[in-house]
């Protein structure tokens, strides 16, 4: 009965802790209509300052805890509605996601940066391990009780705050309708920025409590997402209700506690099941949520995407073909891998754009569909051994399948819900495969056969080979890749063009209004999704083929977070989105901080100023999202819209053909590095809507009509034009109808 006793004791901890976490998650959507992915984020940085405070800098516990729950949450959280989150409104939900999960890797990134992941930090418990207390013949820890009592307290003082309080209700009201609350004399900005004040607090409180309650060394990635697993607790109150939030932590962490204490010794996989079962749980609220009704356009988003032409999308993949051969020849063959792995990225990224940009479903976790088919092709398709072994087109399709029909049983259960809900079930998924499959590297025995889902925890992944094709060479793989990429870029634009593509765009825009004409929605979002994730497990079998080993950490969730924000950071609604994205986390962010690494090592006295730039590269790269909320149709969107003025004045373009061709040859004769002719071609194209400007001012700048806006975005993307009044008399003759009456 005592040892029932300590694992429920434990497991109430622990669930106070989780209650903490998610009770601010909720406070901060329910307030702002923002799920706030960085909530994980910012106790990491909680927990880090803490120690940092109390152990490296032996400051008083209570001075620390004045420093970081009274100060550090607070300004968090201001910080981050006054710069961020204000700028969200009328947006899609995508973006919303995207900043959070971007102000998520920068906080990880920075810490990283800040505590040297290699160094061990064990945090103390409050009043140290020493100060205990007995209850029922259990025997807790003061840090342990403290963590009841501030749930319980939580419990009742934020349910008190939404019912009774008239804050709660004005912050409740900031969701339901601002422009209505201004009207009654209230600041709708400063009661957001309230609520993700106190929302921060309760995540840098939980940061600091959880830590002691686990055991174990600080470690930035595990934290953020230990305190993630408070997500399964936020969605058993349906993001909406406290007491059920904190019934739903309460259950999570009895279950935790339970499996760690009553699961059979034999089962060798009941650690991996513990970091995973909030995901889990997650996953099964979702299946029991009762259908979301459809919604309408209430608003119109700020989002802005311009379908190509079939003939248009095949020059430019012709083009992408020529350049990525060309671009070959001026590289050593040590970089065509960093090349093979940018397009393999971005043939995933492409997914993300057939999904996310036309049909505007969300999927958080490409990359665990990418590690389905990556498994199921190992197992499947391999032929030959050692330096022979390669992969058949066999395993290549089986792998693509699996990953499609993965792809529709995981969206399934949040299909007919709101994109958000679908958004965290892929990730549930993705924390699922990272933790549990990914990990299982021991042998099962099934049906007689004695197999291992990923062995030794690497995997030996062999290039596949198709009658004379054999991509085992490094040019004719980057050939064909790049033909890939091309073929399924092409491909999309020309389905978005077509009736599919464009029942998908009215999904996107207007669910009610779509099933009200006939479509078939569940159908739609199912098919959307199984093609989707089908791109994303080619893209990954091409990615495990150009590293030819790969391990648990190429699938990590983060990896998908990053790829995703990249992809809307640079247009989500183009297939060269996927690319910029693609290419960045592929290969971009790792060229740039191997090079800086290579030369901290050639000139070790600037280490530590390379070693600083190398770590504010991935900084920043991190960060990248939080623009999003400013552009959220992102950059290359305005980039095509500045060389559209070009139009009138082509002579620019070709002389810009001829430099191109130049720096071309300077890279070719050597007297340029790939990485100069790189950024000089970038910068080329970036600069060349103003060089046009300063060099044939007359005709782009011009004196003649601006372009033409659409008739339904007028008053929309462009302000009323002042004769719009007369213009509308005249094309419906109303002027001459009413001179006729008066005859």
């Amino acid at each position: 009965m005592t040892t029932f006793l300590t694992y429920t004791a434990l497991g109430l901890v622990l669930g106070a802790v989780y209650a903490i976490a998610a009770s601010g998650l909720v406070l901060t959507y329910t307030t702002s209509g923002i799920f706030n992915f960085a909530h994980g984020a910012q106790a990491m940085v909680g927990a880090f300052t803490y120690y940092q405070l109390t152990v490296a800098w032996e400051l008083p516990v209570w001075a620390a805890l004045i420093v970081v729950v009274c100060l550090l949450g607070p300004a968090m959280g201001r910080l981050q509605h006054a710069f961020i989150m204000r700028g969200l409104r009328n947006t899609e939900q995508v973006t919303r996601i995207v900043v959070t999960v971007a102000i998520m890797l920068g906080l990880v990134a920075l810490a990283q940066w800040l505590w040297d992941p290699q160094e061990a930090r064990v945090p103390q418990t409050l009043f140290g391990v020493d100060r205990t207390v007995t209850v029922f013949g259990v025997v807790l820890r003061y840090h342990e009780v403290i963590c009841l009592v501030i749930a319980l307290a939580l419990a009742v003082g934020l349910r008190a705050l939404f019912v009774k309080s008239r804050l709660g209700v004005l912050m409740r009201a900031t969701v339901d309708d601002p422009d209505l609350l201004s009207l009654t004399g209230h600041d709708p900005d400063r009661v957001s920025a309230q609520a993700w004040m106190l929302g921060s607090t309760l995540a840098v409180l939980a940061g600091v409590l959880i830590t002691p309650v686990i055991g174990g060394p600080l470690e930035a990635n595990a934290l953020t997402l230990l305190v993630i697993d408070a997500f399964a607790a936020a969605l058993f109150g349906r993001l909406k209700s406290i007491p059920l939030t904190f019934l739903g932590a309460v259950v999570l962490g009895l279950m935790n506690s339970y499996l760690v204490g009553y699961a059979p010794t034999d089962w060798s996989w009941v650690g991996n099941l513990r970091q995973s079962l909030a995901m889990i749980v997650l996953f099964v609220i979702l299946l029991l949520f009762r259908n979301d009704r459809l919604r309408g356009a209430a608003t119109r988003s700020r989002e802005r995407y311009e379908v190509p032409p079939v003939r248009r999308a095949v020059i430019w993949g012709a083009v992408f073909v020529l350049a990525v051969m060309a671009f070959r020849q001026i590289i050593d063959a040590s970089s065509v891998g960093v090349l093979q792995l940018g397009i393999a990225f971005a043939i995933i990224a492409l997914s993300q754009t057939l999904l996310t940009g036309y049909a505007g479903e969300l999927n958080l976790a490409p990359l665990a569909f990418s590690a389905i088919a990556t498994i199921v092709a190992f197992h499947t398709g391999i032929q030959g051994e050692g330096l022979d072994a390669r992969l058949s087109i066999g395993g290549v399709v089986v792998g693509v399948v699996a990953a499609a029909v993965t792809g529709a049983v995981v969206a399934v259960p949040a299909l007919r819900l709101r994109g958000l809900y679908l958004a965290l079930a892929t990730l549930a998924f993705g924390v699922f495969v990272s933790s549990m499959i990914l990990r299982d590297i021991q042998e099962h025995t099934l049906f007689g056969k004695t197999f291992a889902i990923f062995p030794n925890g690497n995997l030996l992944f062999p290039r596949l080979a198709l009658g004379p094709v054999d991509l085992a060479d490094d040019d004719v793989f980057l050939f064909v890749s790049a033909m890939l990429f091309a073929g399924l870029g092409v491909g999309l634009v020309a389905l978005r063009n077509r009736g599919y593509g464009r029942r998908l765009a009215a999904m996107k825009d207007s669910p009610a209004a779509s099933a009200m004409l006939g479509q078939r929605l569940l159908w739609l979002k199912l098919s959307v999704f199984a093609v989707s994730t089908a791109i994303a497990g080619l893209g990954g079998i091409l990615m495990s083929m150009s590293l030819t080993s790969v391990t648990k950490d190429h699938f990590v969730f983060t990896v998908s977070l990053s790829l995703v924000m990249l992809a809307v950071v640079g247009g989500i609604g183009y297939v060269s989105g996927a690319l910029f994205s693609g290419l960045v986390a592929g290969a971009g962010l790792t060229a740039v901080v191997a090079l800086l690494n290579d030369t901290a090592t050639e000139r070790p006295e600037f280490g530590g100023v390379l070693g600083v730039a190398s770590h504010l590269v991935l900084v920043s790269a991190a960060l990248t999202g939080v623009g999003v909320a400013q552009n959220p149709s992102g950059i290359l969107h305005d980039v095509f819209a500045r060389h559209r003025t070009l139009a009138k004045a082509p002579e620019i373009r070709y002389g810009a053909i001829v430099a191109q061709c130049v720096l071309y040859a300077f890279a070719w004769s050597d007297v340029l590095g790939a990485t100069s002719f790189v950024v000089l071609s970038v910068v080329l194209w970036l600069c060349l809507p103003q060089i046009g400007a300063a060099l044939r001012p007359a005709k782009i700048l011009g004196d003649g009509p601006p372009r033409a806006t659409p008739p339904e975005l007028v008053g929309i993307d462009s302000d009323y034009p002042s004769d719009l009044a007369s213009r509308l008399d005249k094309r419906l003759r109303i002027e001459e109808g009413v001179a006729r009456v008066g005859a």
